[in-house]
């Protein structure tokens, strides 16, 4: 039995209640780790220690910010297989997309923001001959950042790397379902020499420690990624604050795939996008959109692939699809599968529990499902599963497929496939979705922006938005005296 420690002041420590919550293997649905159960008295104790660090840590020169980030990074390449290994039997994920995937961006991540800040810029406006004005941009403070349990050090470092590099410090929460790369990071944090209270983890349940941070007076920056629902409640709380906020939420991409694609590309790729992490990435395209003359023609071979996908334990090289992160979230893609038939929807492949053997038995594996003869409206094709589903509709012109797309009230992501220029630049310009990938999927280049529209957020992160996002812009305006 692993049990993990927060990370406060620079040192592991203890929840102060002393309680600890179960942490579950996915792979087996057993008990194999303990998690501690903190509260407010632990956020305290962090805020404090992050609000002491802050003078000494916003002072520090970019350069030597940079180093200890560029020597975190580098612990993290140093201990890959072993995290990629955490990763994998923590969120049930296989191996592979650990090792090739998460563990090397959590790495990229904190090397890239190491070394943006030493490339920052100052905006200057002339006023002819009676001055000019330029740009300071100061860090806030203590960031508070809360990360999602799909891919766990990926995003939380998404999110701590440039907060501390744009010279605030952090007060983390991981989620408390997949908190094991998170302890660990802390312990290469104090091997990498971080000062103390620069970086605070604090583990523990959304409603106690999560709600515990947005809350505080002295937190006066927030970046969550998560649910809507959950979004929605830290701008309730923290709105009247006036709090910065950046909140990273859910998707209901869609995949629009024209006939005259690249059609075995288009196959090969969707079959990814679809499928990854057990559709547990917010970037998935749960809605293929597919036009009617080729409907049937990449129905049957989108269906034939699928079958071929093999669900198995993620330890294990061969396994396309692992478990599904939770007992919750496994009961709610079968709830969502059950709903589907109700709705209408034939099943055409999965749709059903994956019963492993031997130690693997107990785990949570869920067949990879595809749906049709779903209305756009009906409910699978509208609220976020988050799970191995996905549906097919057909439609017959762009306009068509633009409406689909664009009918829900998430924005996140969204895929074309065509050959025509002329038709995936229009398309692109009138999808109502943060990100649009043409002929592609999840090609991330870390100089842009990323984030969603309507309920999928507010707020963008990636590339020098998010360090912008973390500082405060001050005007100096300086007069020059008449001749």
């Amino acid at each position: 039995m692993i049990r993990l420690k927060n990370y406060i002041d620079g040192r592991l420590e203890e929840p102060q209640s002393g309680d600890y919550l179960d942490g579950y293997e996915p792979a087996t649905g057993q008990v194999y780790s303990q998690v501690p159960d903190s509260d407010n008295r632990d956020v305290e104790r962090a805020v404090r220690a992050a609000q002491r660090a802050f003078p000494g840590w916003k002072d520090t020169p970019a350069s030597e910010r940079s180093k200890l980030l560029l020597k975190l990074s580098a612990l993290i390449e140093r201990d890959l297989e072993k995290l990629a290994s955490a990763e994998s039997r923590d969120n049930g994920k296989p191996i592979g997309l650990a090792r090739v995937v998460d563990i090397p961006r959590a790495r990229d991540n904190f090397a890239f923001y190491a070394t943006a800040i030493l490339h920052e810029e100052s905006e200057a406006h002339l006023m002819g001959t009676s001055g000019f004005n330029y740009t300071l941009r100061h860090p806030l403070g203590v960031a508070g950042c809360i990360a999602p349990w799909n891919l766990p050090l990926y995003l939380f470092s998404w999110k701590i790397a440039p907060a501390l590099a744009s010279g605030n410090t952090v007060v983390a929460k991981p989620s408390e379902v997949t908190p094991m790369t998170a302890f660990m990071l802390s312990e290469l944090c104090i091997e990498a020499g971080f000062p103390p209270g620069v970086l605070n983890i604090v583990h523990g349940l959304g409603p106690k420690v999560g709600e515990a941070i947005c809350s505080h007076p002295e937190v006066p920056v927030l970046s969550f990624t998560g649910g809507t629902a959950t979004g929605k409640r830290i701008a309730q709380v923290a709105a009247p604050m006036f709090k910065k906020m950046s909140l990273e939420l859910g998707g209901k991409n869609p995949n629009i795939l024209f006939a005259d694609c690249d059609f075995d590309l288009a196959l090969k790729t969707t079959l990814q996008s679809s499928f990854a992490n057990q559709g547990q990435i917010c970037l998935c395209g749960s809605r293929i959109l597919i036009e009617r003359s080729m409907y049937e023609r990449f129905r049957d071979a989108f269906v034939e692939r699928v079958r071929q996908l093999r669900v198995g334990p993620p330890s294990r090289e061969d396994s396309k699809l692992g478990a599904l992160v939770s007992q919750a979230q496994f009961e709610k893609v079968q709830h969502y599968v059950d709903l589907a038939r109700e709705e209408g929807g034939r099943i055409l492949c999965g749709g059903a529990p994956v019963q492993l053997e031997g130690e693997w038995a107990g785990g949570w594996y869920f067949e990879p499902t595809v749906i049709e003869g779903l209305g756009p409206q009906c409910r699978v094709n509208q609220e976020e599963i988050f799970g191995p589903v996905v549906t097919l509709q057909a439609f017959d012109t762009v306009e068509e497929a633009l409406q689909l797309a664009n009918d829900t009230t998430y924005g996140l992501s969204s895929t074309v496939w065509t050959s025509s220029l002329e038709k995936a630049h229009r398309v692109a310009a009138a999808l109502h979705t943060g990100i649009v990938w043409i002929n592609c999927w999840l090609v991330r280049d870390l100089r842009t922006p990323f984030g969603g529209v309507k309920q999928s957020g507010i707020g963008r992160e990636g590339g020098f938005e998010v360090l912008r996002f973390f500082t405060e812009p001050k005007n100096v305006c300086v007069a020059l005296p008449k001749s």
